[in-house]
């Protein structure tokens, strides 16, 4: 097979100790097209991110950077602004053929919960080299609201593949000449481009600004908080939102967007030239995500945008961010949104699922 592993091989390669786990894994973390890692039972707080580097692990240079241990057994909350390293449940031993990709889950993406993986040796964060043995770690990072977690929360997930996964742009416009993936005139370049929605129909509310000054947020209570308490809502009919430095928003690309079932899709950013911002990774997307036969229709892409050192404005329609889509390696057996309980099928502008609607 060559591409995205889907869901029955990667219970393959669990059945075959290529991913092992302790406790063993839950069948509620195998995706469509990638496994969900758990939290271990221990956090490190360390006085900066780091990479292991070549030849080193990741258990040896917490040494020289932890500042203390947190037991995450009875819930532990981890400070906005301060590092953490928390070793996963989950190890790999990954035959040769066979790499790896990590991203946040979209919920930790939406609270600004930077998290990233690292291996032993590992120079790049999220990216496992074919035939890696050895621990996963977790580093987080909450940037703008104080989390409370404990042993066994998911916040990452991880993606296998095998050969050459990545559409290139030929490809991806023959297959949005067979199947539109999105909404309009499709952007192909380096991916499926999309842009940011400032001027909705119905509504002068385009988007979120996160508050500088909130309460802890509890990974383990879904629709149990005020937006009002943690959010500022932003309305604009002029098309246009001024980004303010060091700011977190929530807002939405205009286009709906469409995953074939034989497909996957990962957001990445677009240039950086493009203006003093960034969209943040906001993680995978699975197979059936806003397809007809997943019962969607399209769905919004959810943009975690990050303005960096000057004042920038974003204007209606501009293009921030792109889908890299990939072949999967072989149909998965259960779609996004069809055989799943599925927060994002079919979204618009929407908060993560700690938040209560309406």
């Amino acid at each position: 097979m060559t591409g995205v592993l889907p869901d029955h091989a990667i219970e393959a390669l669990i059945a075959r100790g290529a991913i092992a786990a302790d406790p063993a894994v839950l069948p509620g973390q195998v995706q469509p097209a990638s496994l969900d890692l758990r939290l271990g039972p221990v956090a490190y707080r360390v006085r900066a991110s780091f990479l292991a580097g070549q030849g080193r692990s990741v258990a040896e240079r917490i040494a020289e950077f932890e500042m203390h241990r947190i037991d995450l057994g009875p819930g532990a909350v981890l400070e906005k602004g301060c590092v953490y390293l928390v070793p996963l449940t989950e190890a790999l031993a990954l035959p040769a053929d066979i790499s790896a990709v990590a991203n946040a889950k979209s919920s930790t993406g939406r609270l600004d919960l930077l998290t990233r993986l690292i291996t032993d040796g590992g120079t790049e964060f999220d990216r496992i080299a074919p035939g890696y043995a050895g621990p996963l770690w977790a580093e987080i990072c909450p940037r703008s609201f104080s989390v409370l977690v404990r042993p066994g929360m998911r916040l990452n997930q991880i993606r296998f593949r095998q050969g050459e996964a990545v559409l290139d742009d030929a490809a991806l416009a023959a297959l949005h000449a067979v199947e539109p993936l999105v909404s309009g005139t499709p952007v192909i370049s380096g991916g499926l481009g999309f842009s940011v929605d400032l001027q909705p129909r119905a509504t002068t509310l385009v988007g979120y600004r996160a508050k500088p000054h909130t309460g802890v947020i509890d990974l383990d209570r879904i629709g149990a908080y005020d937006p009002a308490e943690f959010w500022d809502e932003l309305h604009t009919r002029e098309g246009r939102l001024i980004l303010d430095p060091g700011a977190f928003y929530i807002l939405v690309s205009r286009e709906a967007v469409t995953i074939p079932p034989g497909y996957a899709a990962e957001m990445a950013p677009y240039l950086a030239m493009v203006g003093e911002f960034r969209v943040h990774y906001a993680g995978f997307f699975d197979p059936g995500f806003g397809h007809g036969t997943a019962g969607g229709q399209g769905s919004r892409g959810v943009l975690e945008v990050r303005c960096h050192e000057a004042p920038f404005v974003l204007e209606h329609g501009q293009v921030v961010g792109r889908l890299v889509y990939e072949r999967m390696a072989a149909p998965p057996a259960r779609l996004y949104g069809a055989d799943l309980a599925s927060n994002y099928q079919g979204q618009g502008l929407k908060l993560s699922k700690h938040f209560r609607a309406g």
